[in-house]
């Protein structure tokens, strides 16, 4: 049974140093209750104290590593149901299947490497790549994984139950720590001991939830820490219903055998996505079409936003085009959806523009107006940090059309003369052909 604050409490040295993080070991005890931290953070513990506690401080859902170097990935580490209740911290992996029977295989990971979009600034797409051993040739299935290994800096899941090929295998890859997929009840003896001796993480399947989680504590028992599940379900409401039994017994009744990351398998956008939103840590998809993994990334992306740190845009004074000291200057947040609608429509004006961003911590126009995080005090003080008289030979500053009311005092504080913009992002191009002067 998971220890309460006030019984962790009573472990610990009681001297208030602040090492960990916390402002008292008190509340240090109810964070590590809450799993919200770990016991490593106190540098003061004793043995005695750690083995006690050590089961107290081990996060409910472990965090495991797939792949070395730059592009390596994290998976699980979840401390709750609900983004609304804190965050999620590890998007959901996406891994695109390639066969070890395909004739090309250069030519499929340039396809992959495509794979990558532009999102509100930031680069989304393929975090992975599957090799299936289809072949059933374990020299076959070894040449290929090395081939992808030397040829992409992606890291790899092996897909194949034979445990001959996936030891073959990695006898020339494990330095980059693919997953290996999977154990079962008949060979999971053969795949802890190859985990093992490659330290590389191992993937269970069990034909539902109970004997997965039998074969967890098998596994587990042999040495194994570093597990991904996966319950064998296949159809969308089965596997998603798996995927839920398996976080709310992991994360509601702290149970061991199933706090791991879990791993689906989908070969449609809708199936993907129902995944995606109900707690599958990994996907594994032969879909390799920009149209069908862009709206992956995106669903992702916005799943997986921290709601409590808006996506911002670094506050300064951007040059959209090659604008010169008769360029138009204009201000808005640094909102990312406020930032990447405005560009794009100064764009289509044809017009380089100063474009000032303002620190309003990521909220938009008005909402930051209305939190008095956009005001004219603001502008004023952004303009002189960015030194933008400088840089223009007119006085003229073009404000959002929802913070008209702000134009007095500002032309007050700044000198300069307010344009009040349109209201909305699509009306920049016809403002700035045919208003500004």
């Amino acid at each position: 049974m998971a220890l309460s604050g006030l019984d962790i409490y009573k472990h610990l040295p009681k001297t208030n140093c602040k090492k960990c993080g916390c402002a008292t070991c008190l509340a240090f005890a109810m964070a590590l209750a809450a799993k919200k931290t770990s016991l490593d953070k106190c540098p003061d513990i004793t043995e005695a104290a750690k083995q006690i506690l050590d089961s107290a401080s081990l996060p409910p859902m472990a965090t495991i590593t797939i792949g070395s170097g730059t592009k390596k990935i994290d998976v699980g580490g979840e401390t709750v149901m609900f983004r609304h209740d804190k965050t999620f911290y590890h998007p959901t992996a996406i891994a695109v299947s390639i066969s070890d029977n395909e004739t090309n295989i250069q030519d499929k990971i340039e396809k992959i490497k495509k794979l990558n979009f532009d999102r509100v600034g930031m680069m989304v797409g393929v975090d992975l790549i599957a090799l299936k051993n289809d072949s059933n040739n374990v020299n076959k299935f070894a040449s290929v994984s090395k081939e992808l290994s030397d040829k992409t800096e992606l890291p790899l899941i092996l897909l194949s139950d034979n445990p001959q090929a996936i030891d073959e295998a990695l006898k020339n890859i494990s330095n980059k720590r693919p997953l290996i997929y999977s154990a079962n009840s008949k060979n999971y003896e053969q795949m802890s001991d190859i985990a093992k001796k490659h330290t590389v993480p191992l993937c269970i399947c069990g034909k539902d939830v109970e004997e997965l989680s039998d074969l967890s504590q098998k596994i587990t028992a042999r040495g194994v820490k570093d597990i991904v599940l996966d319950s064998g379900a296949r159809e969308v409401s089965k596997c998603i219903q798996d995927f839920t039994k398996i976080r709310r017994l992991a994360l509601k009744k702290n149970f061991r055998a199933l706090g791991f990351p879990t791993i689906g398998f989908a070969e449609s956008v809708e199936d993907a996505s129902a995944y995606i939103t109900k707690y599958a840590n990994i996907l594994v998809t032969s879909m390799d079409k920009p149209e069908e993994l862009l709206p992956l990334v995106t669903l992702r992306l916005n799943i997986y936003t921290d709601p409590q740190k808006p996506i911002m845009m670094e506050p300064k004074l951007y040059s959209i085009g090659t604008p010169n000291e008769n360029s138009p200057f204009m201000v808005t947040t640094n909102f990312s959806l406020t930032f990447f609608t405005v560009s794009p429509e100064v764009e289509n004006s044809k017009i380089p523009v100063w474009l000032l961003v303002c620190d309003a911590e990521g909220m938009s126009v008005l909402t930051a107006w209305a939190a008095d995080k956009f005001n004219a005090e603001i502008i004023d003080s952004w303009m002189k940090k960015t030194d933008i008289a400088s840089k223009v030979k007119h006085k003229k500053i073009i404000i959002p059309g929802y913070v008209s009311v702000m134009s007095g005092k500002l032309e007050e504080l700044t000198g300069w003369e307010v344009l009040v913009g349109p209201k909305e992002a699509a009306g920049i191009p016809k403002y700035l052909k045919t208003v500004w002067k």
